[in-house]
């Protein structure tokens, strides 16, 4: 570890990251201009920095060049950052003495001038050394997991994670807003692409669930807040009509579901004005009866199923919602063996047939007669009307087929609209009371859509299932799982390390405001009314730094965040920047 007054020797590593960052940027120029900054003892490039050669040269240099700093100059520090903190810590350096320059996401993937984006990868380069000289060791701190954990949602994906977890001798408590375990996979009659029972399947995973002697299952609950950290998190539920009743647990998996779109906001279809526009949520529930018949019980001789309903539109939602493509095709299959003698007309915008099985099932789809044809879904949507001549089908629609180039007329006696997916109206509420973020389509946002697809920025809280994101069945199972290996890590440890970059409060400057306490995002500060003074909880601080920015007096520093680091970075950046102009 470094000695207070010791003076910095920086090591300088460029990476070329393959072809992603040396196709635009000169490496070697950038490697050679650094080496001649003040206090940068070492200055190389590898092909791949964060591959194990790439980090045994930066351990060996750190030991046989006595560094005490280390810069990488490479992608973004949310990919590999920690990657190269643990590098440090093999050669006995403090993990927090390094400094990370993105030049692949903030320079060579957003230029398209090499030397120009040359001069920029210099620039920031030389901010990050001119930073890393004023970093401080921190010094790891970690706390004791309870080894319980709370699931927000009874539908697939909750129970998965619940039944993973509690099959590994753990507790579990499920909570669910419903007065029934499933979610929105009840209404399922077949699933895609094997056309396999649904109802059997939900029906053991729900026994198994309810049954479980680690699974205390809450239902008609809601969530309304949760506090605590990663490890010792508690919450206070309203479960039914019992008294409330006090949680406690380590860890938390939101897998709080979906909704179906409401197809009545597509003017053009006439859903809830004409009787025989269903939903596709609707006629599942129609194929589990086994009848499929119009309002008036007549069976449909034509039958359109019209897809991307609310989805991949600009007016509505611009996302696909990825499993209604293959549920058309389901029906299809389904109706035509219901009704053999049926038409049956598929109108889709682009039919995204992707996963194991799911391309197959459309080429054999396409063998029974079912009519494909293709239609604008930005521009043009169908237009259904209610035929005026009786002796013609109860409706038409109209729609210019985009292959064909023709406008074309399609009569039907039923049409099913394949509704896309969209988030629950509480979205907002659960990541409030769990502390995560929403995109702007308010699905949550994963830590990284990559490398972590199932954390979140919050420790100890993970998100599965379609309240992440549009997905079908098997991604759904497949991140439950995903997350319950997480916890049971998580608790197989028996504690976990928590952030250090946190703030800090200078009780002398301090007035007392309590500004800090209005804007902290995660509950972390308090206010010490006999010295009137704010105070820190540095285990519940993420180190946002909203507090420090709303300070009145400069009362609040961020641990590796401090204002000499971040102005150090931009003189050394500007510095920079004047030289090579």
């Amino acid at each position: 570890m470094m000695k207070p007054m010791e003076e910095p020797r920086i090591g300088v590593y460029v990476c070329w990251c393959g072809t992603n960052i040396a196709k635009m940027v000169d490496v070697e120029h950038v490697t050679e201009i650094i080496g001649k900054l003040p206090n940068v003892v070492v200055s190389k490039n590898y092909k791949y920095m964060c591959s194990d050669p790439g980090q045994e040269l930066i351990v060996t240099d750190i030991i046989e060049n006595n560094l005490n700093r280390v810069v990488v100059a490479a992608c973004s520090p949310r990919i590999h950052e920690l990657t190269f903190r643990k590098a440090l810590e093999k050669a006995g350096l403090n993990a927090y003495l390094f400094e990370m320059a993105n030049i692949r996401e903030q320079d060579s993937w957003v230029h398209d001038d090499r030397e120009e984006a040359t001069k920029k990868a210099v620039e920031l380069v030389a901010g990050a050394v001119s930073r890393v000289k004023f970093h401080e060791p921190l010094d790891k701190r970690s706390v004791d997991v309870n080894p319980a954990t709370l699931v927000i949602g009874g539908g697939i994906a909750g129970m998965s994670a619940a039944l993973e977890v509690a099959n590994a001798g753990k507790e579990v408590y499920l909570i669910e807003k419903s007065d029934k375990l499933g979610g929105i996979a009840l209404h399922f009659d077949l699933t895609y692409p094997y056309l396999y029972d649904a109802k059997k399947m939900m029906e053991v995973m729900i026994r198994r669930t309810g049954n479980h002697p680690n699974i205390k299952v809450f239902l008609n609950t809601n969530i309304t807040g949760v506090n605590g950290y990663i490890g010792n998190f508690e919450t206070t539920i309203h479960a039914g009509t019992k008294n409330e009743q006090k949680l406690t647990f380590g860890s938390v998996i939101v897998a709080s579901g979906l909704k179906p779109f409401d197809a009545s906001r597509v003017h053009q279809y006439g859903y809830g004005r004409l009787p025989d526009v269903i939903t596709s949520v609707e006629f599942e529930d129609m194929l589990r009866t086994g009848q499929v018949r119009t309002k008036a019980g007549k069976i449909p001789e034509n039958i359109a199923i019209i897809h991307c309903v609310g989805s991949r539109n600009k007016e509505y939602h611009e996302y696909c919602s990825r499993t209604c493509c293959m549920v058309a095709l389901k029906f299809a299959n389904q109706l035509r063996s219901l009704l053999p003698q049926s038409h049956i007309y598929d109108l889709y915008a682009d039919m995204r047939a992707f996963g194991k099985g799911c391309e197959e099932l459309y080429t054999e789809t396409s063998k029974k007669d079912i009519i494909f044809m293709m239609f604008d879904q930005q521009n043009e949507l169908p237009q259904i009307i209610k035929s005026v001549v009786p002796e013609d089908p109860p409706m038409l629609i109209f729609f210019n087929e985009k292959i064909s180039g023709l406008g074309l007329e399609v009569p039907a006696d039923m049409v099913i609209l394949m509704v896309g997916m969209e988030s629950n109206p509480d979205v907002k509420d659960i990541a409030h009371a769990v502390g995560i973020s929403i995109c702007g389509n308010a699905f949550y946002i994963e830590k990284h859509p990559k490398l972590d697809p199932v954390a979140t920025t919050t420790g100890g809280v993970y998100i599965v299932g379609t309240c992440q994101g549009p997905k079908g069945i098997p991604d759904s199972v497949a991140q439950a799982k995903a997350a319950a290996a997480r916890v049971l890590a998580t608790i197989n440890q028996g504690s976990v390390h928590v952030e250090v970059t946190t703030a800090q409060v200078n009780e002398d400057l301090c007035c007392g405001c309590q500004t800090c306490i209005m804007v902290c995002p995660y509950t972390a500060i308090g206010y010490d009314e006999e010295k009137k003074v704010s105070r820190v909880n540095e285990v519940l601080c993420k180190g946002c730094g909203t507090c420090g920015s709303a300070c009145p007096t400069g009362a609040i520093r961020s641990k590796h965040f401090t204002d000499q680091q971040i102005l150090s970075q931009i003189d050394g950046l500007l510095s920079m920047s004047l030289k090579i102009e």
